[in-house]
């Protein structure tokens, strides 16, 4: 299931109040400024800082290096 392009529009990290990443293939938003990744569960974002996913630089590459390769860009402009 993909997240509603008019919701994508405003989503926001809840720490940062910045943009995120969307990967709808692994049903997740990220934030690469605090490498957190934000889950979806059936269609929902959990955009709960204690449910964040902090992740390792290993993982942030990977993420940042999908993003670009697949043309995936932030939710929203600033």
């Amino acid at each position: 299931m993909t997240l509603d392009a008019r919701l994508l529009e405003i989503l926001a990290c809840p720490v940062d109040k910045g943009a995120l990443f969307y990967f709808a293939d692994e049903e997740a938003l990220y934030n690469p400024r605090l490498q957190r990744r934000y889950r979806i569960h059936d269609g929902i974002p959990v955009m709960l800082p204690d449910e964040a996913e902090e992740v390792d630089d290993t993982e942030h590459a990977r993420l940042v290096a999908k993003a670009e390769s697949d043309g995936i860009s932030p939710t929203f402009e600033a």
